[in-house]
Order: C-alpha cells, then sequence, then structure tokens
C-alpha cells in the first residue's frame, strides 16, 4: 500500500502552499484538518499529517506520536516515516478508514490531555 496517495499529497502540498502565502504576508498559519493518519501497526507510532513544505515536499507538519506518552506539534521527513519499523518490523502505513471532523489543534488538545493521540 502507498503511504500517501497522490491526491493526499496534491491536498498537503495546497496546504503548505496556502501557509507559506498567508505567512509571506504577515498572517497567521491556518488552523488546518489532517490529511493523512499514518502509523505503526505493530507499535504504537501516529502521526496525523496537515501539509508538506513547497519548496522541500518531504518535509511535512502535523502531530507526531512515538508512543512515549509526549504527542508534539512539529515537522518529520516523510521518508523517515516511511523508514520506521515496528515491533515485528512492519513498516508505517496509512489508515484508510481515517476521516477527520476538526482541525489539528483540537487533535493536539486531545493528545496533550490523553498522553497520545486519539483519531
Amino acid at each position: 500500500m502507498k503511504l500517501i496517495t497522490e491526491a493526499q499529497q496534491q491536498k498537503l502540498l495546497e496546504n503548505g502552499q496556502r501557509n507559506a502565502a498567508r505567512l509571506a504576508e504577515g498572517e497567521s498559519e491556518l488552523d488546518l484538518v489532517p490529511v493523512v493518519k499514518l502509523f505503526t501497526p505493530d507499535g504504537a507510532a501516529t502521526w496525523l499529517l496537515t501539509e508538506v513544505d513547497p519548496e522541500e515536499p518531504d518535509i511535512a507538519f502535523g502531530l507526531r506520536d512515538l508512543g512515549f506518552g509526549c504527542p508534539e506539534l512539529g515537522s518529520v521527513r516523510i521518508s523517515e516515516i516511511a523508514s520506521v519499523r515496528g515491533k515485528l518490523g512492519l513498516p508505517a502505513e496509512r489508515d484508510r478508514y481515517f476521516h477527520p471532523t476538526k482541525p489539528l489543534s483540537a487533535f493536539a488538545d486531545e493528545a496533550r490531555t490523553r498522553g497520545r493521540i486519539v483519531a
């Protein structure tokens, strides 16, 4: 299974371009709804990604939780996620049934309270 679909990659890029344009204009970034959820099926890592850097599309922004009880907002390389393996050696994969209904900040607030991403 492909980690990120073409349609998701396009949406991540569009979101990145929108936020880059806002920052260039001196405006605040948008609180975007996650585009894709990635996770390790045999581990505790989860990533909710909202955008990619328009100048470096391997760098994504979102909420990440490596399973240590301290989820955080930040950037990550998609190629690094693709190289992650869980306890049984399985690679990260995309949650095909993830349909978010709230912005990333709501996921981050809940994750901080619970110590993990709940999606």
